[in-house]
């Protein structure tokens, strides 16, 4: 019998998103219906509103998000109802070329749930990112839900399900920072700031955030930036150059994802450093930069896939890590909203006035 509840609905691009009521299927064979608790408001979800992503309306929004398993379908041995979970857009599929070469974290057939969630009328949803989690309830693939500590506060553990994750694992896991490396991360947003706290972390002894407003830049300082730049009046490639000795930092993050910032991060390194890429670019973006620089500084230029996670091994080491005090997934969430201010939060995201925004169920 399908559960009719309140979701957030994205119609047609650049609409304002509507608060509709949907159907969610009980859960079908590797499936699980969850009560979420609290969901993030990522940019993914503004680029998704605004056609960036695909054309596939009407989407159903929300990805980033915690809750309790309500009901499990046939062949779920691994999950149970009352089951507390952190849900993730990766599934790895286990038979894929990239998982039976033992790198599941590149899935190429990440599983999704196979029934649609639908509109009163009948009209299916495409949710954002394979959850849709803006929603009372969801239907997702027993994958995607991971089993963590039922202490974290759903607010705060909701945030490793996206953005967190892709900024810590793009320190830890893609940029392989250890410890006594020096970093510099350019963008103080929420992945940047968890790129910020992976790297302290990991280790880093210097920890450069980069950003053109004071006020972000303050931020990264509590998630354990040692130094800050800002690069609206500054030459940041110069500046980080000053700070690490006058060669550069062994790791840059982008968290950006312009052609500009790119370039800086790729001159901001050391010889032979490496450039890490998690910033989301525009389509239409293009990279230019001369071919004897590629070959002559060496290194490496990598980009980072949802930080390169594997959810059901990373997503509980990261919460335990909050719980123990090493990790501060509080400071991530700034403020807690309803499920109809989901376009207001929008708003904020824009004008840079937030890290997240959650919504609270």
């Amino acid at each position: 019998m399908p559960h009719e509840v309140h979701a957030v609905v994205a119609a047609k691009p650049g609409a304002p998103v509507e608060l509709r009521t949907i159907l969610v299927p009980d859960p079908g064979p590797g499936e699980v219906l969850v009560a979420v608790q609290a969901c993030g408001v990522c940019h993914t979800d503004l680029h998704y509103r605004d056609g960036a992503i695909n054309d596939e309306f009407p989407f159903l929004l929300g990805h980033e998000a915690a809750g309790v398993i309500e009901a499990v379908g046939p062949g779920v041995t691994d999950l149970a109802p009352g089951d507390f979970v952190v849900l993730a857009w990766r599934a790895p599929c286990g038979s894929c070329r990239s998982c039976r070469r033992g790198r599941p974290w590149y899935c190429f057939d990440s599983r999704n749930a196979a029934q649609p969630m639908t509109l009163t009328d009948g009209t299916a949803l495409s949710p954002a990112l394979g959850i849709g989690a803006f929603a009372e309830k969801t239907l997702v693939a027993a994958g995607q839900a991971v089993k963590v500590d039922p202490h974290a506060r759903p607010e705060a553990a909701g945030l490793i399900g996206c953005g967190v994750m892709a900024g810590y694992g793009a320190a830890v896991h893609t940029g392989a920072v250890g410890s006594g490396d020096t970093v510099a991360v350019i963008g103080c947003g929420g992945v940047g700031n968890a790129a910020i706290a992976g790297a302290a972390v990991a280790g880093a002894r210097r920890i450069i955030a980069v950003d053109i407003d004071d006020r972000k830049l303050d931020g990264a300082t509590r998630f354990g930036a040692t130094h800050t730049v800002n690069s609206r009046g500054t030459d940041p490639v110069e500046a980080v150059r000053g700070l690490t000795g006058g060669h550069g930092a062994d790791v840059v993050i982008d968290a950006v994802g312009r052609p500009e910032t790119y370039t800086q991060g790729f001159f901001m390194r050391d010889l032979a450093g490496t450039l890490v890429q998690v910033g989301v670019p525009e389509p239409d973006m293009r990279i230019e930069l001369p071919l004897i620089d590629l070959f002559s500084r060496g290194g490496a230029l990598k980009s980072s896939w949802y930080g390169d996670c594997l959810p059901s091994r990373d997503f509980p080491v990261l919460i335990d890590r909050y719980l123990s005090g090493r990790l501060d997934l509080d400071g991530f969430v700034t403020e807690t909203i309803a499920l109809d201010e989901v376009e207001s939060a929008f708003d904020k995201m824009r004008a840079g006035t937030v890290l997240r925004s959650v919504v609270v169920l």
